[in-house]
């Protein structure tokens, strides 16, 4: 890219992320001007205010390129606001977990931004719709969904993992496991109690390869059903996925498929989405195939579970 082909427009969220990961979206604009690219820089007053300067950016003829700098839930708005256009996004992790550029092969490092900007490298990324709400990464139903709900109810600003233990640790002593149906493509695939998760990309919160096979650009939503009814159960499905070795077992259904349709006769099954709190059941879902342009690290890998956590830690 040069800086005749136009502008960057950078779309920042300035409540994500600690001071420390704000300082990446700054250096990287000094580097961008020092080399003669010119900058616009926009704040976002919401969620949905992202979405509407992508949207501005996508249909721009100056525009060259979207750099998002915040969370998942930035980074979604803002592949939402692009969906369709042929504007390339280049993501800048801010937040907490950053699922899908961890997914894309990001770490917080400038060196790694500089690397991707100057290859100009892309990626088709799928997005998926869940009652017509866009989604990059993960949708959860069930289990996950409550921690997310709880930790919501919580928040007071900024957080990291650490803020996480405790809703983990109650819903995990105080979760029913309702059941719930599973239609993939037509066809049902699941009725009973359980956990699901339906997405684009392998790695849910510190890595954990949940969605073992999915790729973020090849047109197909991923699904995981845990068959589950206990907190043992539970806590044997963590350890197979921790090593890896669930996908396979008769106890777990994995499908993929363009179409999911998660319902229950029960109102208390709580959803989330890259993070967010969800729409209540039933939802359904359809995937954007190659909805955006990503810029992403040519050898870039999944972080694993190792990595977040150091990562995590500091």
């Amino acid at each position: 890219m040069k800086p005749d082909d136009g502008y960057i427009f950078f779309i920042i969220n300035p409540k994500a992320g600690a001071t420390s990961s704000k300082l990446l979206g700054r250096r990287f604009e000094r580097y961008l001007r020092k080399r003669g690219f010119k900058v616009r820089c926009c704040l976002t007053t919401s969620l949905e205010n992202a979405c509407e300067l992508a949207t501005y950016a996508a249909t721009h003829p100056d525009c060259a390129l979207v750099v998002g700098i915040g969370g998942d839930g930035t980074i979604r708005e803002v592949a939402h606001g692009l969906e369709g256009s042929d504007k390339p996004l280049l993501i800048v992790p801010q937040g907490t977990e950053n699922l899908l550029a961890n997914e894309l092969g990001f770490n917080e490092r400038l060196k790694t931004i500089i690397r991707t900007f100057e290859a100009g490298y892309t990626r088709p990324l799928d997005l998926g719709s869940a009652n017509g709400k866009c989604f990059t990464s993960i949708a959860g139903f069930g289990y996950d969904g409550e921690v997310v709900r709880k930790m919501s109810e919580q928040r007071a600003g900024h957080i990291d993992h650490f803020d996480y233990v405790w809703p983990i640790w109650r819903t995990f002593w105080e979760y029913k496991f309702e059941p719930m149906r599973v239609v993939v493509d037509g066809e049902e695939i699941f009725d009973g109690p359980g956990l699901v998760f339906v997405g684009n990309i392998s790695r849910y919160a510190i890595g954990l390869q949940i969605l073992h096979y999915a790729d973020f650009g090849d047109g197909l939503l991923d699904i995981c059903v845990y068959k589950c009814a206990s907190q043992l159960h539970l806590m044997k499905h963590s350890v197979l996925t921790i090593v890896k070795l669930h996908a396979n077992r008769r106890d777990v259904i994995y499908r993929q498929g363009k179409s999911v349709h998660v319902s229950s006769n029960t109102r208390v099954i709580r959803t989330e989405i890259d993070g967010d709190p969800g729409p209540p059941l039933p939802v359904q879902i359809d995937v954007i195939p190659h909805a955006v342009r990503c810029m992403v690290p040519e050898d870039g890998k999944p972080a694993g579970i190792r990595t977040r956590m150091i990562r995590a830690i500091g």
